[in-house]
């Protein structure tokens, strides 16, 4: 006799509270296997693929695409065989690693998996008491049906294709399908293989339809133009939150420095003509990181943290470099781990790598946790610098601006004059508790002279 298993939707990160449904892989009256792929959700900080706990036959999905899930809501229900009494998944601790199966459906790896897809991490399994009322986000033109025990909710259907094939499309494509109100099941698909591409979507957005974006065409008060309401969710809800705290939260001082890089630009060329740094990008930004690394040794109370609780400062005797990405699903921060421990070319790697996963929406909830300084860089938006907010428990950011050659005065053994010279400007934003004014100055002085001057990191 079949048992109907509930599984719940558990926290992918550190302290998740809820994620969104972006794809169900099942529907009602599938077979699925234990470790089968069965929903892709996104939360506040990745895209992740769930895989079963149970085999046995799909009998209820508690949630449509689009809709917002608390953790530990119920997710889907199998109905499973228990020929000797048993049918318990095997138990998933506060941290658990599950195996996919050897050939994992096609689509992106998963957000919290390894190189290849094949693991997932599941954190605090159960049932949350205090978890939020479950909110559903509306989808244009699809049927619904309320997510409960007894009526399962099937998949979304075009009304005049019934039997279509389900749209494949990467996380970040359906993402912007969600905010923009386009049905990916009425979007004619023409990237590689079939997949919806985000040009595909914009055309289907014009004009933009359906209930996700709300649409004022006769808003007289406004304009005959009216107006366009995205839903926030996910990594910008996360990240608007976050930014908020640490504006209300820690004092915050902002310093800036302009300086001649061009000595630092003539280092680069000599280091992309080097073996170990074949199929590197070698960028400026490569050496504002590691002059950052190189300062934080003098400097080490902007590489710590201020307890609140205890009313302590934890100085960090490991660095973890935090690299401001902007995405289509927002701006992420993810960091590497034990920076101060690379060689050049180890942490040039290392840059490129996370900025590659996260442009592709596959960052690890582990690569957004633990950072302990930041590094952005707004310079590759053409803007000469800004005001940076300090990543949530740092003590410190760093923003870059564009490099430019400018006039500069020139001074040495044959007197002053104007050249044309590489320069960049410098912004580091730090947190007045934990460090004063002299010591937030020397940090960003001592970066500005490893750049002016790049043998000065081999004193």
């Amino acid at each position: 006799m079949p048992t109907a298993k509930d599984f719940r939707l558990p926290d992918v990160g550190e302290g998740l509270t809820e994620a969104d449904i972006l794809q169900w892989t099942v529907s009602p009256g599938d077979t699925v296997e234990v470790n089968q792929i069965i929903v892709e959700i996104e939360t506040a900080k990745a895209a992740v693929e769930l895989p079963s706990p149970y085999a046995g036959i799909v009998s209820v999905l508690h949630a449509a695409e689009g809709d917002t899930l608390p953790v530990g809501a119920p997710l889907i229900t199998i109905d499973v065989d228990e020929p000797t009494g048993g049918g318990e998944p095997l138990p998933v601790p506060e941290t658990a690693e599950v195996a996919h199966p050897p050939e994992p459906p096609s689509g992106p790896r998963s957000a919290a998996g390894d190189e290849d897809g094949r693991t997932a991490l599941l954190v605090g399994y159960g049932p949350r008491a205090d978890g939020p009322a479950r909110r559903r986000a509306a989808r244009p033109a699809a049927p619904t049906v309320p997510a409960t025990s007894s009526a399962p909710v099937g998949k979304a259907e075009a009304p005049s294709v019934p039997d279509a094939p389900r749209p494949s499309a990467k996380p970040p494509v359906r993402k912007l399908a969600k905010d923009l109100g386009v049905d990916l099941w009425a979007v004619v698909p023409t990237g590689p293989h079939g997949t919806v591409s985000r040009e595909d979507v914009h055309r289907a957005a014009a004009p933009p339809a359906g209930p996700a974006v709300d649409v004022h065409p006769r808003n007289t008060a406004s304009g005959s133009r009216g107006e366009t309401r995205i839903p926030v969710r996910g990594v910008r809800k996360h990240m608007a939150a976050a930014m908020v705290l640490s504006a209300f939260t820690a004092p915050h001082v902002t310093e800036f420095v302009t300086v001649d890089i061009s000595e630092t630009m003539r280092l680069r060329e000599l280091v992309r003509a080097r073996r170990e740094f074949a199929g590197i990008r070698i960028s400026p930004m490569l050496f504002v990181a590691k002059a950052l690394l190189h300062a934080l040794r003098r400097t080490p109370e902007l590489n710590s943290q201020w307890d609140e609780a205890r009313q302590e400062i934890v100085l960090k005797h490991y660095v973890n470099l935090g690299i401001a990405a902007a995405t289509d699903r927002g701006l992420v921060v993810p960091n590497i781990k034990d920076a101060d421990l690379l060689s050049l070319s180890e942490l040039g790697a290392a840059i490129a790598g996370l900025a590659k996963t996260a442009r592709e929406g596959r960052t690890e909830p582990r690569d957004l946790t633990g950072g302990t300084v930041t590094l952005t860089n707004v310079g590759v938006f053409g803007v000469d610098t800004g005001t940076p907010i300090l990543n949530p428990g740092e003590a410190a950011i760093l923003a870059v601006g564009a490099v430019r050659r400018t006039p500069w005065v020139v001074q040495d053994q044959r007197g002053e004059r104007i050249e044309p010279r590489w320069t960049t400007q410098l912004a580091l934003s730090f947190d007045h508790r934990l460090a004063d004014g002299q010591q937030g100055s020397r940090l960003l002085a001592d970066i500005a002279d490893m750049l002016r001057e790049p043998g000065l990191a081999m004193l």
